[in-house]
């Protein structure tokens, strides 16, 4: 059942994110969204431990790399957009002297760099776990 709610939450992600990506408009809504799809890889995880440590019922050994991989693909794309993040600002020498306009277009650069990067974390993922599934 959580693999359902797993696939749902990211398929949805993905999906509202690579809107706003082509649209290029930036939306509040895809980072609560994003926030339940990572919050439900990291409930899956902590299953799948779970079931492993009280030796439940043992899949295939890929399995195992198939369930922890989006876990790992959600930290590395939080990395990345932090990195993003301070790349799109590493150019300016002074936030406060740019006009208000300026500001505006480096924070909405900002932002949707960010969304591009996690959504295609998200569609990453997404794939992970319809794999994770298959092999379950």
């Amino acid at each position: 059942m959580l693999g359902v709610v797993v696939v749902a939450a990211n398929l949805l992600a993905g999906a509202w994110g690579a809107v706003c990506w082509y649209r290029r408009i930036p939306s509040v809504w895809f980072w609560y969204i994003l926030r339940v799809a990572q919050a439900s890889v990291i409930v899956q995880v902590l299953i799948g431990l779970g079931l492993l440590a009280s030796g439940g019922h043992k899949p295939n050994g890929i399995h195992y790399v198939y369930g922890i991989a989006p876990l790992v693909v959600a930290l590395v794309s939080e990395g990345m957009r932090v990195g993003a993040a301070q790349s799109e600002i590493e150019g300016v020498d002074d936030l406060d002297s740019l006009s208000h306009r300026d500001q505006v277009l480096l924070a909405r650069r900002v932002v949707q760099r960010e969304m591009q990067i996690m959504t295609i974390g998200t569609l990453l993922i997404l794939t992970l776990v319809l794999r994770a599934l298959q092999t379950g």
